[in-house]
């Protein structure tokens, strides 16, 4: 008796083996002729292998008959060809176990369509939905790529902290970690600081946060290591409730010594190219179901197949403004040089003007971060930003300022202290070098993948103001 999963039994290779499945009962359905049909998923495939019980089992009428959406069983059989369309196989149930139960009339995952806002409420159940559990097994390939792109190249995987006392973006929008009683917070009267909280009684002796991004601390290990990337969770505590917007969310970044922005924007284009290639390879059963019940215009395959065919065009974002001012195109937000670029701008340019993904680059360093390299020009920043059809920006990066004194003077433009980085400005102290990096968003790029129209659908447990369960 071999277990195997129910995607494995699906497969016609299958036949003739006796088998033992474990899983969830989706739907049970009985004939007169004295057995009954069970549709069976164990979350390895969108699609459920077919049971056939025959009424001759001991527990037939004790356990079969009785058998609802959401029990868990296990299942010995036989697996034949099946004679109904569009299965390849089925499974002669030769014993049954059932291990838990699901009350009928209280399960919440009804035989009927179920609204995403409602399923958030029940997260910790959504997974068994067809939907969720294709987000689930893309969301996996699409981790399981990034990993194996970079160690292909010659990456090294580096765990930068969670909580620092250093504010990346510059934004201020960061989440606070302390261990002071907020009830009984300790004050110090001094000059000034009336009223203020005494961070010296704090555990790391001043104000600490949950991170933005990784980028500052991989930067250490790229100056010393050469390439690297890191991949885990980021915060922002910016009080948002759009379709785009998460307080706790997954990046990959990675930063390469000896990188000009040219690099960065090659290896950014063959890195989508990798994600995108490979789901559209071994997910192609969850992909179709995007593209068909997910997707309105049911364009989700060629878009992303013509990503990866198709060549990421570079334009400067000077170029880009004239474009878009020349273009009579009626946009929401006004476009002007010095501007930032919104959505709507993003994609005219990649759907209507160019029908291909797009990189930006040359940013004005007005609305750029402090570390962005600047331009001899003195108006712009060795920014990029790649963007793509229905969403815009999927990738944001740029090539890093090396230069100790213009970096020193962009941190006093912005309103940072450069005391507060002594260690960020050491690399550029001691054996500064050119080096480049980027950031990808892994819920933004799974969203725009499946085609769903809320990021909160694409990770597990979303984290939103006001919203904190499971």
């Amino acid at each position: 008796m071999e277990k195997i999963s129910v995607a494995a039994a699906r497969k016609p290779e299958a036949i003739g083996k006796q088998v033992r499945l474990q899983g969830w009962v989706r739907t049970r359905r009985d004939s007169k002729g004295g057995f009954s049909f069970l549709e069976l998923n164990d979350g390895s495939s969108l699609g459920n292998v077919q049971i056939v019980v025959d009424g001759t089992l001991p527990n037939y009428e004790s356990d079969v008959k009785h058998l609802t959406a959401g029990s868990s069983v296990t299942i010995d059989g036989l697996v034949k060809a099946s004679p109904a369309k569009g299965q390849p196989t089925e499974v002669q149930a030769t014993q049954l176990t059932v291990h838990g139960g699901a009350d009928a009339e209280g399960y919440p995952l009804q035989k009927k369509h179920h609204t995403f806002e409602f399923l958030r409420t029940i997260a910790h159940l959504r997974p068994r939905t067809n939907t969720f559990g294709a987000v689930t097994r893309v969301r996996n390939r699409v981790s399981q790529s990034i990993h194996q792109f970079f160690q292909e190249q010659g990456f090294y995987y580096i765990h930068t902290p969670i909580i620092t006392a250093s504010d990346c973006e510059g934004a201020g929008e960061m989440f606070k970690v302390t261990t002071l009683d907020l009830e009984k917070l300790p004050k110090r009267a001094e000059p000034g600081q009336s009223g203020t909280v005494d961070y010296t009684q704090d555990f790391f002796n001043r104000p600490a946060y949950l991170t933005v991004s990784g980028q500052l601390q991989g930067e250490i290990f790229a100056c010393s290591m050469g390439k690297i990337y890191t991949f885990g969770p980021t915060f922002r505590a910016e009080n948002s409730n759009t379709s785009r917007h998460l307080a706790e969310f997954w990046m990959v970044e990675p930063e390469m010594a000896f990188f000009e922005l040219t690099d960065n924007m090659e290896l950014a284009e063959r890195f989508i190219k990798r994600i995108l290639g490979d789901v559209l390879r071994d997910c192609a059963e969850d992909m179709q179901f995007f593209n068909d019940r997910i997707d309105d215009s049911h364009t989700i395959l060629a878009t992303l197949q013509g990503i990866v065919d198709k060549p990421f065009l570079r334009v400067s974002y000077t170029e880009a403004v004239e474009i878009l001012e020349k273009s009579g195109h009626k946009f929401e937000y006004p476009v002007g040089w010095g501007r930032d670029l919104q959505a709507e701008h993003e994609r005219y340019l990649t759907e209507q003007k160019f029908n291909c993904p797009v990189i930006l680059y040359d940013y004005p360093r007005t609305i750029k971060p402090f570390y962005m390299r600047c331009n001899d020009d003195g108006r712009t920043v060795r920014a990029m930003d790649v963007l793509v059809p229905k969403v815009g920006e999927i990738i944001g990066g740029s090539q890093r300022e090396e230069r100790l004194d213009i970096l020193e003077q962009r941190m006093q433009e912005q309103g940072l202290v450069p005391e507060h980085y002594w260690w960020y400005l050491d690399l550029r102290r001691y054996g500064t070098v050119p080096h480049s990096g980027f950031g990808l968003g892994l819920e933004r790029i799974l969203q725009f993948i499946t085609g769903l129209g809320n990021i909160r659908d694409v990770i597990p447990f979303p984290r939103t103001p006001g919203s904190a369960d499971f």
